[in-house]
């Protein structure tokens, strides 16, 4: 176990290296050609491979809060996530999503990324340098859904329903949301980052997965997490992502991508402190994986409008989030029969769901362009309050009905006797631990 917990900080220190000299390279070869603006060019393609860097890190965190034998199935299916969304993207996702200006989906000009161009035309980044920012998002959100359901749906299922997902699902809500849809062509709405695309449809995703296959075995859910020093690096590799997630979303190198980088840490420092002081008051203790969960529901909540609010609101907003989303996993665990088996839609659903109606309360026009609530603002408020409930209700009908329809030609759940040895052995064979 030492010798893998050093394995991953030496990852984290080549990985931080790799992107370092990115920049430097970048900025080199865009002043030597002439480019107009080297410095977006640079930091968008950082911003991407630190996008990227979070579905590894999402492995590491799943896998260190599961049992040791479901260490590398969590793997597996995360490289399934990779693989299987970046074919999605580049074949038709990308053109559904952001091929027009269509009410309810995009078109097909765009296929295998046609018409796509390297070089910047009108703008800071080239289309291709959006579309490869925007492929990541696309795979961290498939990765996010599979923490929900771990331990009990066979990896064919999940392969299969990833496919039918990619473009069921994921596609038309990119569109709604930043490709011309009906969100923006009908509503007022504001997601800067991907609270309604990313965290609210990968929340519900993978409690309409997890309600379908129904609770693990009372021994597996009981288990404890069989490496704090996995997860605590994963979800750290999942917040160095997190400054590309929202920082890089603004597509340029400018005072929005900082102002979006300050508000995410101040949001996920406020938001890991209130998980900690509700935990503290409510059980007596404070555990890693608890200010992990706070961190990161504080880093989710402000995804929607990291760009849009102002620093104190960004600090209430995470607080909010922490506190809330504490809640909502205690009354899904104990209340409920619902096994979200990481907390998937407790923090990223409900997180989510609180980062956007927070973006209509909180967001100011001189960052926005329009008010929230607090401002005198009301269309921004409703329009967000609309698109949530669209997400909830589209995401986890498609979402339920397409792993519905895979059962019907295959067999979607591990029976009880696998699921007691372990994913590992049985459909990979090939344990994490010797």
């Amino acid at each position: 176990m030492r010798k893998s917990f050093k394995m991953m900080a030496a990852a984290v220190m080549v990985l931080a290296t790799a992107m370092v000299a990115m920049v430097l390279t970048s900025q080199n070869s865009a002043a030597d050609t002439g480019s107009a603006d080297s410095g977006s060019i640079s930091w968008i393609m950082v911003s991407s491979a630190l996008v990227f860097a979070m579905v590894p890190g999402l492995a590491f965190f799943y896998g260190g809060m599961l049992r040791r034998q479901s260490m590398s199935s969590m793997i597996a299916q995360t490289l399934a996530a990779i693989s299987i969304m970046s074919i999605s993207w580049i074949a038709v996702g990308y053109s559904l999503a952001f091929g027009s200006d269509g009410v309810i989906i995009g078109n097909l000009q765009h296929l295998f990324f046609g018409g796509l161009t390297e070089e910047a035309s009108g703008g800071a980044i080239s289309t291709l340098e959006f579309a490869t920012f925007q492929m990541m998002f696309a795979i961290v959100t498939a990765a996010l859904v599979l923490g929900a359901c771990a331990e009990r749906i066979r990896f064919n299922a999940i392969v299969w329903f990833l496919i039918m997902w990619s473009v069921l699902v994921y596609a038309p809500m990119a569109h709604w949301v930043w490709g011309g849809g009906w969100f923006d062509q009908f509503l007022t709405v504001l997601d800067f980052a991907g609270g309604t695309v990313v965290h609210i449809c990968a929340g519900v995703t993978g409690l309409a997965l997890c309600i379908f296959v129904g609770p693990r075995l009372s021994g597996t859910r009981k288990a404890r997490a069989h490496s704090i020093p996995f997860a605590f690096l994963g979800a750290m590799l999942l917040w160095i992502g997190w400054f590309g997630f929202n920082g890089g979303s603004s597509a340029l190198a400018d005072g929005t991508a900082v102002h979006a980088f300050f508000t995410t840490q101040a949001a996920g420092a406020c938001g890991m402190a209130a998980w900690a002081i509700v935990q503290y008051i409510k059980v007596g203790r404070v555990g890693v994986l608890g200010l992990i969960a706070g961190g990161i529901s504080g880093l989710v909540a402000i995804t929607p409008g990291a760009a849009y609010v102002g620093f104190v609101e960004s600090m209430v907003i995470g607080a909010v989030g922490g506190a809330l989303c504490f809640m909502a996993v205690r009354i899904i665990r104990s209340k409920t029969k619902f096994d979200d088996a990481l907390d998937v839609f407790g923090v990223h659903g409900v997180g989510g769901i609180w980062g956007a109606i927070s973006t209509g309360i909180f967001a100011k026009s001189s960052l926005a362009g329009v008010d929230g609530l607090i401002y005198g603002g009301v269309d921004l408020f409703v329009g967000q309050i609309v698109a949530v409930l669209a997400t909830i209700v589209f995401c986890f009908a498609m979402s339920y009905a397409i792993i519905w329809l895979i059962s019907k030609f295959m067999k979607v759940r591990i029976p009880e006797d696998e699921e007691s040895i372990g994913q590992d052995i049985v459909e990979h064979g090939e344990p994490a631990y010797l």
